[in-house]
């Protein structure tokens, strides 16, 4: 999770995630050697006395400033679109969860077993024990398999919600009467925090999101319990 302070991004935990933070690299250097080139001429332009004549009128020079800004833009839209068609791709998930947004909680449904769904409110900090943290933990967590494809059901029953794990590179608008998909693999086990991003009114800052992901086994002992109890 975030940290103090934090400039960067978190610590990726799926695939994808870790694709955005080599594209977001990728492209933060292009920015900067742009950044200081322009600086360069800049400051050079201002400090010197001297002109030269075959720059001020240089057919050479209007060619290279007109193609080098194309290939630039190709060098990055071309990664950006690999990634945009890898988010969209579900390929056999293991795992459906449908996560619906009310005011101001969700509630999720595995809809691959026949009765087991909760509803997730956050914990009030009166209420939290050492180590938790304020704002972000839930009563109850959505329990995933790691290394597993998870296909994610967004909604919303009233208003508009935002269903984003940032570790996960997962986010999903919630629309009522609209069914949007996402889907993630949790390349390690761990507990990955989220928040609503979509304002939706007086508590929209408490209705954290929790994703915890577990081995296989793990799983399958916690979705018994949840059915027994149910």
């Amino acid at each position: 999770m975030a940290h103090p302070s934090q400039l960067g991004f978190q610590d990726a935990a799926s695939p994808v995630m870790e694709e955005l933070l080599h594209f977001h690299d990728h492209a933060l250097m292009i920015v900067f050697l742009i950044s200081t080139l322009v600086l360069y001429i800049i400051v050079a332009m201002v400090s010197t006395k001297l002109t030269n004549k075959y720059i001020l009128d240089s057919q050479e020079i209007e060619i290279i400033w007109t193609i080098l800004p194309a290939v630039i833009l190709i060098l990055i839209a071309l990664p950006s679109l690999r990634i945009l068609y890898l988010m969209d791709e579900i390929n056999d998930p293991h795992l459906t969860v449908k996560a619906m947004g009310h005011q101001w909680y969700w509630s999720y449904e595995y809809t691959d077993y026949e009765d087991l769904n909760f509803d997730s409110y956050m914990i009030p900090t009166q209420d939290l024990t050492p180590g938790q943290f304020r704002l972000l933990e839930t009563d109850h967590r959505m329990v995933v398999p790691m290394e597993s494809p998870i296909r994610v059901l967004v909604s919303a029953e009233d208003v508009l919600h935002s269903w984003a794990v940032p570790a996960l590179g997962v986010k999903m608008d919630a629309v009522p009467g609209r069914l949007n998909q996402t889907a993630f693999i949790a390349s390690r086990p761990g507990v990955f925090y989220g928040q609503c991003s979509e304002i939706c009114g007086a508590n929209h800052s408490f209705m954290p999101i929790v994703v915890e992901a577990v081995p296989l086994e793990h799983f399958e002992n916690w979705s018994s319990l949840m059915l027994e109890d149910a």
